[in-house]
């Protein structure tokens, strides 16, 4: 007789499948980054897979809250648990491109111009506030962030590996602000948007400050090297993306250029962006195979700074995350 008996899905999920990628070791680090970071760090899960998928990815993430809400800590302790050269700048109206990049001064002893090189010369680079700096500024990360190099009077400098920038602002203040250009939003891989804590949160937020008795950023040790990073990145882009997926992904970017409601579509970056932030997240749970539901997390953060509200949806107050979760939800998923 023919046995039509159905596994269950707990008996489904004690199938192992072995990976053709080894990523026990990755999974160990990311692991082991979570832990460092909620010695400090109360809630807040999803914007630090957010950053850990950022490094995996090789990407920048623009990181959007009210102040207050961990944005710059969270960012600086994810750079304290790599073991590179990390910097921050601090984004003033005043601030000059060279300011960042760097500078030709004129040296009187060898009777010659000599580089001298900006914060930007780092591996992790946290820029506070980034929508402080008028559009010269912003203007000047458009090639280090794209290519990983500064051409100065010239001449072509090559930025060290990794190479990874974390970005804050501020939403809700308008003074003294500058929208950023929309070729620098093409640049991020992520628009992270951070909330309030719950209540529950809080209470846990005001006990462990009360009861700490040591500087917070001592908490946080390093646990990856440069190396492990590079290696980290190079498993990720090796995942394995069924075509079916990758027509998923291009029938997504594809609909925010038809949809009514946007003014603005995606790039083909866009939808690169989602290939390789759909593998990061797999890499992380451990699975070298990228599934419909990595694709979906990944579509909000990649696509909602990417992509333009209609004036007339905007009035009515629609946001661009509320309009590709429609489309999520409209986009038949692969089977």
């Amino acid at each position: 007789m023919e046995d039509t008996t159905e596994n269950t899905p707990e008996q489904n999920n004690n199938i192992n499948f072995e990976n053709r990628i080894d990523l026990s070791e990755l999974q160990q680090s990311v692991k082991d980054i979570r832990a460092e970071l909620h010695k400090v760090i109360i809630g807040q899960r999803e914007m630090i897979d957010m950053l850990i998928a950022t490094v995996l990815s090789n990407g920048h993430s623009l990181i959007e809250g009210v102040p207050g809400v961990a944005k710059t800590i969270t960012a600086k302790l994810m750079a304290q648990t790599m073991q590179v050269d990390f910097s921050r700048i601090q984004f003033t109206p005043d601030l000059m491109p060279s300011d960042i990049l760097g500078t030709s001064v004129f040296n009187m002893k060898k009777n010659e111009f000599e580089f001298k090189q900006g914060p930007i010369f780092s591996n992790i680079i946290l820029i506070d506030e980034i929508n402080r700096a008028p559009a010269k500024t912003q203007a000047a990360l458009f090639e280090v962030m794209e290519e990983r190099q500064v051409t100065i009077d010239g001449k072509t400098y090559k930025m060290e590996k990794p190479f990874l920038t974390f970005a804050t602002q501020n939403p809700i203040e308008q003074e003294g602000t500058y929208r950023l250009p929309e070729a620098q939003l093409d640049r991020f891989l992520f628009k992270i948007e951070v909330d309030y804590p719950t209540l529950e949160e809080e209470f846990e937020i005001i006990e462990t400050h009360h009861n700490r008795k040591q500087e917070k950023t001592s908490l946080v040790k390093g646990i990856v090297t440069a190396a492990q990073i590079a290696k980290f990145q190079k498993q990720v882009s090796d995942v394995l993306v069924e075509k079916n997926l990758l027509n998923y992904i291009g029938k997504l970017v594809h609909a925010t250029r038809e949809n009514p409601f946007l003014y603005l579509g995606a790039s083909p970056r866009a939808s690169l962006a989602i290939l390789q932030a759909s593998k990061a997240f797999a890499a992380m749970q451990g699975r070298d195979f990228v599934t419909p539901d990595d694709i979906k997390r990944s579509a909000i953060p990649v696509l909602q700074h990417r992509v333009i509200v209609t004036p007339e949806r905007e009035m009515e107050g629609v946001t661009s995350k509320q309009i590709i979760k429609g489309m999520l939800e409209t986009i038949e998923i692969p089977r």
